[in-house]
């Protein structure tokens, strides 16, 4: 596979077009409400950073994002009415955003400074290092993406959820809470972002002869990784993470209370902490695995 030049460029062209390409998606995305003032500058800037390290990386973030908020908008009504902290759109704020790229920002940004910004493709050969940093990479937005249409496609369900620790039945919106069709679309999650890595990476990586129909293995391990990371978020948020169900408000609410009877859970994180501990830990599973398989 060859890099056409237009996919070739330096730093300074990639910066360019990282910044006028962040600012239209993040305007767009504040004013449909898919983030707030304060993630729409949090994901200016790490989309920025991403497009600038590389072409490949700022289209598994866009992958990322703009499938995550369609999910997020299917069913607001039925959502409004179990989810404790509903917001129109979706509306992610720059703690959520960063709890969704920060490791991932890093990467890139090693992979950029290792490169010089020519994207690579997945060879242990070639470096074990680099292998596993793109793996690493693959793996956060499998996490990501996988968890959150786990989470919003996963609550329309007519199946009701059960405890991932113990299997017994659950009220929807709890912590740790799984269904078959949730289980399903953290699938798919993940595999949007392989086929993401691969379709991308016909334009912007030369692969050797021997490894390049290697490459196709990132669909599976990449459906493999948003639903691992599904799972690894939801014994988190079944063990680590309090859910109680408030008869006053008549929800599966996050907080302790005198009208909360508690259903599951600690409370040790947050979810957001969640997201970030599921994220760490599939982003180091799926690069030993990439280095391993390449």
């Amino acid at each position: 596979m060859a890099i056409p030049n237009a996919f070739a460029s330096p730093l300074a062209v990639r910066s360019a077009v990282g910044a006028a390409l962040a600012a239209a998606i993040a305007a767009r995305a504040v004013r449909r409400r898919s983030l707030d003032p304060s993630g729409g500058a949090t994901g200016f800037v790490v989309m920025a950073v991403h497009i600038a390290c590389g072409y490949r990386y700022g289209a598994l973030l866009l992958a990322f994002f703009f499938s995550s908020s369609k999910v997020t908008k299917i069913g607001e009504d039925r959502k409004r009415r179990v989810e404790e902290d509903f917001k129109e759109g979706g509306q992610r704020n720059w703690i959520q955003v960063l709890a969704n790229s920060t490791i991932a920002t890093v990467l890139v940004v090693i992979f950029a400074l290792l490169t010089g910004g020519q994207d690579q493709c997945l060879d242990s050969n070639g470096s074990k290092l680099i292998t596993g940093i793109i793996g690493g990479i693959i793996g956060h937005y499998c996490c990501c993406n996988g968890d959150t249409w786990s989470s919003e496609i996963g609550v329309l369900s007519n199946e009701q959820p059960r405890l991932i620790t113990t299997l017994k039945p659950v009220r929807k919106g709890t912590n740790g809470g799984v269904t078959l069709q949730g289980l399903l679309a953290a699938t798919g999650g993940g595999l949007i972002i392989g086929l993401s890595f691969v379709v991308v990476g016909l334009l912007t990586a030369e692969c050797s002869s021997d490894m390049a129909l290697w490459q196709l293995l990132v669909l599976p391990i990449s459906a493999a990784a948003g639903l691992l990371g599904s799972l690894i978020d939801s014994l988190l948020g079944a063990t680590l993470q309090f859910s109680g169900y408030c008869s006053v408000r008549k929800k599966v609410v996050s907080k302790r209370g005198p009208t909360v009877t508690k259903i599951s859970g600690m409370t040790i994180l947050d979810n957001d902490a969640v997201n970030a501990v599921s994220v760490l830990l599939t982003t180091v599973l799926t690069a030993y695995v990439c280095i391993y398989i390449f």
